[in-house]
């Protein structure tokens, strides 16, 4: 692709793609197109900003006449679908925002790709559409069983990534990630969450009785695995992306502490939230296929991660002092924006 809009690219996952993108391929130019809403943050691409192959634009992908202007003016090849409302908590106090910008705007990009006959839409998704799965491992054909707002919006994504494949021919690829890690992730996620909190000698709320079983996965190793997806994905497929390190959050949380030298009387139980998956596990036989694996040992991303946040301060305590409330609202208003060269 020598010119690729990267939608929701100022967040945690789509900025270590940005990084990778402009890392691994000298030619090809990057558009960022995000809403900048709270877990969007320009601090994540601050060291590209002065690339000539990087864009920015801020907008909405629920805004298909600005989506479209975009794409024809930037003479766009393809796109990577990170946009979207993520966490589950907030899925439950405002689930109707979910379901616009989740399953509406992913409509809106799909029209795009048809509309102009972009070579290809990588759309990713989550493991969480295959609900609780108590044993055993979800493959790609089992049926979705959402139990969140959040969980139900990408699942409908992946729906109509689907319908718009079998009806129109439209090329677009899903992946499914599990639970990813690493720097500039929004710190209201639990590994962000507690180890800024452990620095700071705050409590570490953790759900329920600390057994719910998650698979970690390191930023990175999800970005080489969307970027198999964007050039050698089989249109029309689903791709489950995870690393087979399950821990329960007890198991994490402990782990986080260890590395970090903190007491586990840091621990604070706190009660369950509504709907909490008890356990996720991918199988990730189909993309091993085209020869993906991790890269990166469970033990030492976290590490890093740790080490991270710890020399960068300055990126986090502004997003949890509530420094960046409404920043870009207060600085562009609610228009679209074009920046960048």
């Amino acid at each position: 692709m020598e010119n690729l809009l990267i939608t929701g690219g100022a967040g945690f996952i789509g900025s270590n793609f940005v990084h990778h993108i402009l890392d691994k391929y000298p030619d090809c130019k990057v558009i960022v197109y995000d809403k900048l809403t709270y877990a969007g943050n320009l601090d994540n691409l601050q060291d590209v900003a002065d690339d000539p192959r990087y864009s920015f634009v801020r907008g909405d992908i629920c805004d298909m006449e600005f989506v479209e202007d975009v794409v024809q003016e930037h003479k766009v090849d393809g796109i990577v679908n990170f946009a979207a409302e993520t966490h589950v908590d907030r899925s439950i106090l405002e689930p109707g925002s979910f379901i616009q910008t989740d399953v509406y705007g992913t409509h809106v990009l799909l029209e795009a790709v048809r509309k102009f006959g972009l070579r290809r839409m990588v759309h990713i998704s989550t493991d969480e559409v295959y609900g609780s799965v108590v044993e055993g491992s979800s493959v790609e054909t089992d049926n979705l069983l959402p139990n969140s707002p959040y969980s139900a919006s990408k699942a409908g994504a992946d729906l109509m990534c689907r319908a718009y494949h079998v009806t129109y021919g439209v090329p677009v690829v899903i992946t499914r990630g599990s639970n990813n890690f690493g720097p500039y992730q929004y710190p209201e996620k639990v590994i962000p969450l507690f180890i800024t909190n452990a620095l700071d000698d705050k409590p570490l709320p953790l759900y329920g009785d600390g057994l719910n079983v998650r698979d970690w996965l390191y930023v990175l190793d999800h970005c080489d695995a969307i970027d198999l997806m964007l050039h050698e994905g089989r249109d029309g497929e689903i791709y489950n992306v995870g690393s087979n390190h399950e821990l329960t959050n007890l198991e994490l949380t402990e782990t986080i502490l260890e590395l970090m030298g903190k007491p586990k009387s840091l621990i604070q139980f706190v009660e369950d939230r509504p709907g909490h998956d008890r356990r996720y596990s991918l199988d990730s036989t189909k993309i091993h296929g085209l020869g993906w694996r991790p890269n990166h040992a469970f033990e030492n991303a976290l590490e890093g991660t740790v080490r991270w946040y710890t020399e960068n301060r300055w990126w986090w305590e502004k997003i949890k002092s509530g420094a960046y409330d409404n920043y870009y609202e207060r600085q562009y208003g609610t228009r679209r924006v074009l920046t960048g060269s």
